[in-house]
């Protein structure tokens, strides 16, 4: 089935963010990650923790910006299939872990400015 302009927009940003975490440093464990409880964009490691990344991407801020997106019942969504995940893959579930969001406004085929938020839940 042929993706929708804002599908491809998305798998763009994604693929955007990816790049430049790995270029930081991180590692891809698994990408697209699907339960039924929801979706990790990216699962990547930061020296022995496990990144659980959300990449958010607005083209416009019209309805707010990507950072802001991610809400309260987003978070819980994140965390339940996080805990899906370490469940399912159990040599990752001693590890330490974080969540951290992407937020790219823009672009993603423009190179837009790129939003890094480093344990994103802690605040």
């Amino acid at each position: 089935m042929p993706s929708t302009p804002r599908q491809q927009a998305g798998r763009e940003a994604e693929a955007y963010a990816l790049q430049h975490l790995q270029q930081q440093g991180l590692r891809l464990i698994t990408q697209n990650w699907l339960c039924k409880r929801g979706e990790l964009d990216l699962v990547m490691l930061d020296g022995d923790t496990v990144v659980f990344v959300e990449v958010r991407y607005r083209r416009h801020a019209g309805w707010g910006g990507a950072l802001e997106s991610v809400d309260v019942r987003k978070r819980g969504k994140l965390i339940l299939a996080a805990q899906f995940f370490l469940q399912k893959e159990s040599h990752w579930a001693d590890s330490p872990c974080r969540f951290d969001v992407v937020a790219i406004n823009g672009d993603p085929g423009s190179a837009p400015p790129l939003d890094w938020v480093k344990n994103a839940f802690d605040s």
